[in-house]
């Protein structure tokens, strides 16, 4: 398949203002956008999708935000890429 081909998964991210401090707020936004990358293959081909983070995504753990992300990939119902 090339690469124009690829279906399209678009991912935003948004930190909410609740999450005090412009240094937070990116640091939360970076946590996410590594969180996405290790459980995207969980999310639905041809998906446009905004992640939100609130104010507990900067204190729970990485593993957590990423079982949290798979968990609710799963729950958007259309295909997902083959292995």
């Amino acid at each position: 398949m090339l690469w124009a081909e690829a279906p399209a998964r678009r991912v935003g991210f948004a930190v909410s203002r609740q999450v005090r401090g412009a240094v937070k707020r990116n640091r939360v936004r970076r946590r996410l956008r590594e969180a996405y990358r290790a459980a995207r293959e969980a999310a639905p081909e041809n998906a446009a999708m905004v992640v939100i983070g609130r104010p507990r995504a900067a204190l729970t753990e990485f593993v957590g935000l990423v079982s949290e992300l798979r968990a609710a990939f799963l729950a958007i119902p259309g295909e997902r890429a083959s292995a």
